[in-house]
């Protein structure tokens, strides 16, 4: 087999490039992507809340492929970019003129000691897995007193806002419910801050001391244990390092995340740096620094921007524009400036909404102030995005 453009990956990165490549008149695409179904994983902190059912979320992968893109329901198992080739492990060779990397990245969940066991107790949850993002609702809900725990590991992770919005959800559902006085709760991160921007960390440390959240930081999580109940941290002060065990009543889980195994052992990953392993790309252009003919963009890539949906719709246009231009053989027009954006729920009818770029400032793109919390901007997260998502994005309209 050889096509023209072959995409690793059906998630949002790469059904919105296909689209977005076919809008532009290219033929000759295909995608390998195994998953018979498609997500719209944005969703899922509302659906752990109890806001939105998880079978929204979730389409058929045939209903979201382009037209006229084949689609190849296999796994990519290793690149050969000098031959232009990617070995999958059903079809075997596939070989392209031009190869777009998109598959996102991998939940690590064995790198936390007793965690995939710990998840089969009733007691520990999770909104990064379709199935324990409706299971977190059934345990947050049941909660009627004692420890809640939630954590964030270290980054990069998809979407960074989310370990700390489902804390603020079920803060404020404890409180509507009249229970919060008789739990404790508490966000415990390996960061050493509670938001990578400035402006936007400041408000979030009000709002998380408004719900009487117990923010703990530099905590990173090493291991659970579900029979008794505790979640042990490597915790660092002052540059020294002790582990300290924690006992919780429910507890939240963000797994580590990395590239898949198969981009990490591939010749496409950066061999070095912070951004060792995963897919390098020029931060700018999308291209690959030493296979001209290969691009990437999502999750999976070294681009030291946040990992949202909202980078990707920024991105596609950018790669479109410069593998165009590379298959004509032009210099690459495009440039991404590492703009993303994160809607931070921070209560049921209450978001704001944090936009940056490269510089680790705010750009906001709206004409409202959405630092502040707002009832329109939850519309904006519970309907308006959804719908975006579905009826735009999916069709390669960024």
């Amino acid at each position: 087999m050889r096509y023209r453009v072959l995409i690793i990956g059906g998630g949002t990165a790469g059904i919105t490039t296909a689209a977005a490549l076919r809008r532009k008149g290219v033929e000759d695409i295909a995608i390998v992507e195994p998953s018979e179904t498609h997500y719209y994983q944005p969703a899922w902190t509302l659906v752990g809340a109890g806001v939105v059912p998880r079978e929204s979320t979730a389409r058929p992968q045939a209903q979201v492929m382009p037209k006229g893109v084949a689609w190849i329901r296999d796994r990519a198992k290793s690149f050969d970019p000098v031959a232009g080739a990617v070995e999958t492990e059903a079809k075997g060779r596939i070989e392209y003129d031009f190869l777009v990397v998109a598959p996102g990245l991998q939940l690590d969940w064995g790198r936390v000691e007793g965690l995939v066991d710990a998840l089969e107790t009733p007691q520990v949850s999770s909104i990064y897995d379709y199935r324990r993002a409706s299971e977190t609702w059934e345990m947050l809900r049941g909660v009627e007193s004692g420890h809640v725990l939630f954590t964030c590991p270290p980054m990069p992770i998809k979407c960074a806002g989310a370990p700390q919005k489902i804390a603020y959800m079920m803060a404020d559902h404890l409180s509507r419910g009249g229970r919060r006085a008789r739990c404790e709760l508490s966000y415990a991160t390996a960061l050493p801050v509670i938001f990578g921007v400035k402006e936007y960390a400041e408000k979030l440390v009000a709002i998380a001391a408004r719900h009487g959240i117990d923010v703990r930081y530099q905590h990173n999580l090493v291991s659970v244990d579900g029979a008794t109940r505790e979640a042990t941290f490597a915790v660092t002060r002052d540059g020294e390092t002790h582990t300290e065990s924690i006992p919780y009543e429910a507890l939240h889980v963000v797994p580590p995340q990395s590239a898949p195994d198969f981009v990490q052992q591939s010749p496409l990953a950066c061999p070095d740096g912070t951004g060792k392993g995963w897919m390098e790309v020029d931060q700018h252009t999308l291209q690959h620094p030493r296979y001209d003919r290969v691009f990437g963009l999502g999750d999976v890539t070294t681009t030291p921007n946040a990992k949202t949906g909202a980078a990707v719709r920024h991105q596609v246009p950018v790669l479109v524009e410069n593998l165009l231009a590379r298959m004509r053989d032009r210099a690459l027009p495009g440039s991404y400036g590492g703009y993303g954006a994160c809607p931070l729920v921070t209560g049921r009818g209450k978001m704001l909404l944090a936009e940056f770029d490269y510089t680790g400032k705010p750009t906001p793109t709206l004409p409202i102030d959405t630092m502040r919390e707002r009832y329109s901007m939850w519309l904006l997260k519970r309907y308006a995005l959804p719908w975006a998502y579905w009826n735009l994005m999916m069709r390669g309209i960024v």
